[in-house]
């Protein structure tokens, strides 16, 4: 079934677009990331504008992350105050990544910046923890291996203005909370993506959260970082297509409660080097996307007043 979007200007399969959702909301309950990472390039690949995918696909983020984080509330598996904490730094973070989304849209560069962005941080960020993962899955299997407890001392504990978050078990700086809230906040805007692929190795490796809380926190922050930049996207931009959000939603709603069941009966290392050679093959794609000559060298687009 064809389904034509506005917005999108282009017409595509209904079911392919409740399909896309339905996987992305899968890896929202398993990894504790919104799935704008995989479902913005996936909507590249079926032709629809990078601009209306990055506009569009938050809005598709807020219901996955809702349902997911639903599930994670049950487990009582949310840190509530840490998230709040990152979802002030991302609100200020979302707000500056709009306004560059607007200024490369003027500039008639936003499409080639918001890919080469993909291939940059999908590549590092899925190249580390895909070997993170790996050496600590080998050190598992080996017999003589002791599980050592990270340690809980790092350099946010160096910092001042600390505070205690009783859930994940830290007393650290806000600042550096703050600050990974805020980054993931303008990645939200100008990459389309809930940023939970940046956020949920943020929160292990370097705020030093317990594993078992990362992903209903990231869940709960980027609610509303998704929220907040929909909005703006639509008020600022106009590449939000009310059609092509409502079919990713249905699939996403359904997709992340199947997910968080996945996610409880694997280990983290496990979950981790999933969501790492998931992150390197979409990575690969969009630079091979970039390298290669397209079939049709030139396009016509029409630039609408509004």
């Amino acid at each position: 079934m064809t389904i034509y979007l506005p917005i999108a200007e282009v017409s595509v399969n209904a079911f392919l677009l409740l399909g896309l959702g339905g996987i992305v909301g899968i890896l929202s309950g398993m990894f504790g990331v919104g799935g704008g990472f995989l479902l913005t390039p996936l909507l590249f690949f079926i032709g629809i504008p990078p601009a209306v995918a990055v506009g569009t696909q938050a809005n598709q983020i807020v219901a996955s992350s809702f349902s997911g984080v639903l599930a994670h509330f049950k487990r009582k598996t949310v840190d509530l105050k840490m998230g709040t904490v990152l979802l002030a730094g991302g609100m200020v973070g979302a707000a500056i990544g709009v306004k560059i989304f607007e200024i490369l849209t003027e500039m008639g560069q936003v499409d080639l910046m918001v890919q080469l962005c993909y291939v940059l941080f999908l590549g590092v960020i899925g190249l580390l923890m895909f070997i993170e993962s790996l050496n600590a899955i080998r050190r598992s299997r080996r017999k003589d291996y002791v599980p050592r407890k990270r340690s809980q001392k790092g350099w946010v504990h160096t910092w001042p203005l600390k505070m205690k978050f009783r859930t994940s078990g830290l007393y650290i700086s806000a600042i550096p909370v703050v600050l990974v809230g805020a980054f993931v906040g303008v990645l939200s805007a100008v990459m389309g993506v809930g940023g939970g692929f940046i956020m949920v190795p943020a929160m292990i490796y370097l705020l030093h959260m317990p594993t078992k809380v990362v992903v209903g926190t990231s869940l709960f922050q980027i609610i509303f970082v998704a929220a907040f930049t929909t909005i703006m996207h639509a008020t600022t931009n106009y590449t939000v297509d009310a059609v092509l959000a409502v079919l990713l939603l249905i699939g996403g709603v359904i997709g992340a409660q199947i997910g968080s069941v996945i996610a409880v009966r694997l280990k983290a290392e496990q979950l981790r080097i999933l969501l790492a050679g998931m992150v390197l093959v979409v990575c690969a794609k969009i630079a091979l996307d970039l390298l290669l000559t397209p079939a049709e060298l030139y396009s016509i687009a029409e630039r609408v007043a509004h």
